[in-house]
């Protein structure tokens, strides 16, 4: 390995000093530390970012090439739960990621799915029982135990949850939790299985249960939910129990930044700098106990260099004494990966996507926030009614939505879907939390018939179908990636995102992941899996029309 000096202004996030310093990187490490004349170090260094929680499948990118985009936002590793993948393809999904990961410089450490599937009202391609994952928390490469997403089989006892749980003590690493809304006894139940961390939270009140009840909050950006405006007062308040993560994040706003734009964010609030790098460095490290160097001596010399330290225009990003990225252009090298893939093809017809009126009964919508992975539940008059069956009523902004299970041929799941905004045609992707199947949202029914049977078709990717074609990023990988070049798939995918704005008319931010959530069962109140409406409140299925 290399070895090399550097002057600079060294950010030491724990002892909480920054100083001139000259340092001496060999064989990947941190091996000499000594104060520099204060003119010689123009630049500064701190520790490279790392991702709290994410799920590199919802980059559209294998990890591989996930890593040459995120080092360029000075990002050096993640703690990633490879459970979207494991819903398809189950142990041999995580291995594919494990394999993959390894084959790059960059740090990645990846959980055992706890929920595989998320739940026993969707159907997914494979299950991870508890025996597995006890043989996965066995491996020195892996980390935790994944999100613990079946909060209510943890309040029950359920014993296949409580299985998994108790395995991860056997291992003494540490346990993910996902408890969207909630609070009081309930999260104090939750948190003393031993769950130490939650990312679902959406008010600070919340926050505040959570960590009353012990747990650590990671506040989440990503491409769909966006809850940092709501919880960056914890920064302050609860400094050493704050990480920073995305979660969910799409190839455009990966491309646009990653932990970096939270930094530089929360310094712009003003809030202390040590608070803030500690959020996205050292707290994260430390919880997980995983080796990411903080530039102390003997860590590993994983590092970023900036120009100053409120712009944090990053200038290289070191991992292991590597430099992997240089003013925005990565060092890492693409790798081939052969495709995996879990689906049946088949083709829907048009007359199965039909909703046949009820007389008198009202129908059940799910009402889609913006930034929000929750959902209200509305209950309304159906204004577009047709020889009997209700449509698309794009006036009022009332479609129909659909979820298509891949894995065997089955009839449809239908619902209807408000604050999706389009005006024309419909989309589709087989990016649908967590069990993926095809979700898609049409405004009638032979556009959502084209966007469903280009999908099977493909075998996985997006789709738009607008008045001037229909366009497709294929995913052969699982139906959830692909192993083309990052760069491609930000400019593939931006091209459909940008066709779902302008020429089907919908305002979302990010269209794409909003409608991939819409299937997610364990976010309340309302959603669809490929067995029908789910209450996401009371746990049960329920009616698409009622009195």
């Amino acid at each position: 390995m290399q070895t090399f000096k550097l002057k600079a202004k060294l950010v030491d996030v724990v002892k909480r000093i920054v100083f001139p310093a000259e340092i001496i990187v060999q064989e990947g490490r941190v091996t000499y530390i000594k104060p520099a004349p204060a003119d010689e170090c123009k630049t500064y260094i701190l520790p490279g970012f790392i991702d709290a929680h994410v799920h590199i499948e919802s980059s559209l990118m294998i990890p591989s090439e996930f890593a040459r985009m995120a080092v360029n936002h000075g990002t050096v590793a993640t703690v990633s739960d490879p459970h979207e993948i494991g819903n398809v393809l189950g142990v041999k999904g995580v291995e594919f990621m494990l394999q993959n990961a390894a084959k790059v410089p960059f740090h990645f450490f990846f959980g055992a799915p706890s929920c595989v599937p998320a739940t026993t009202f969707e159907t997914a391609g494979a299950e991870i029982n508890a025996e597995e994952v006890a043989q996965l928390l066995a491996r020195k490469d892996i980390w935790y135990l994944a999100e613990v997403m079946n909060f209510p089989g943890v309040l029950d006892d359920e014993e296949e949850v409580m299985k998994k749980i108790k395995w991860a003590w056997h291992y003494n690493k540490p346990i993910d939790g996902h408890a969207p809304g909630l609070r009081g006894r309930a999260v104090e139940k939750y948190a003393a299985a031993g769950i130490t961390t939650d990312h679902e939270c959406f008010t600070i009140e919340e926050a505040r249960d959570k960590i009353a009840a012990g747990m650590k909050i990671q506040i989440r950006e990503g491409s769909a939910a966006r809850n940092f405006e709501a919880l960056h007062p914890l920064l302050q308040s609860n400094p050493e129990r704050v990480m920073f993560c995305s979660d969910d994040k799409h190839p455009d706003h990966l491309f646009a930044g990653h932990i970096n734009l939270l930094v530089k964010r929360a310094l712009e609030l003003g809030y202390d700098l040590f608070d803030v790098l500690r959020a996205a460095t050292l707290n994260v490290r430390d919880h997980y106990q995983i080796p990411v160097g903080m530039l102390q001596l003997g860590d590993p010399a994983d590092f970023i260099q900036v120009d100053n330290l409120v712009d944090l225009n990053i200038l290289r990003t070191f991992i292991k004494g590597e430099c992997v990225s240089t003013l925005g252009v990565t060092h890492i090298n693409s790798v081939e990966e052969t495709e995996v893939n879990y689906f049946h093809s088949y083709e829907v017809a048009l007359n199965e996507l039909k909703v046949r009126q009820e007389p008198n009964y009202k129908l059940n919508v799910i009402e889609a926030i913006e930034g929000q992975l929750i959902t209200n539940r509305l209950l309304v008059e159906p204004q577009m009614v047709v020889n009997g069956y209700i449509e698309s009523d794009t006036h009022n902004d009332i479609l129909k939505i659909a979820v298509v299970n891949r894995y065997e041929k089955t009839v449809p799941a239908l619902g209807f879907i408000k604050n999706i905004g389009i005006k024309n045609g419909a989309f589709a992707a087989t990016v649908a939390h967590d069990s993926h199947n095809i979700i898609a949202i049409g405004c009638d029914d032979f556009s959502l018939q084209k966007a469903i049977n280009t999908l099977m078709a493909s075998k996985g990717g997006l789709c738009v179908v607008s008045e001037t074609g229909t366009d497709l990023l294929p995913l052969p990988i699982a139906g959830l990636m692909t192993n083309k070049d990052a760069w491609e798939v930000n400019e593939i995918y931006t091209r459909l995102d940008r066709k779902v704005k302008e020429e089907l008319g919908s305002p979302l931010n990010a269209p794409f992941m909003t409608l991939s959530f819409m299937a997610l069962l364990v976010i309340p109140s309302m959603k669809l899996s490929d067995q029908g409406l789910f209450d996401g409140n009371l746990f049960r299925f329920m009616n698409l029309q009622e009195i």
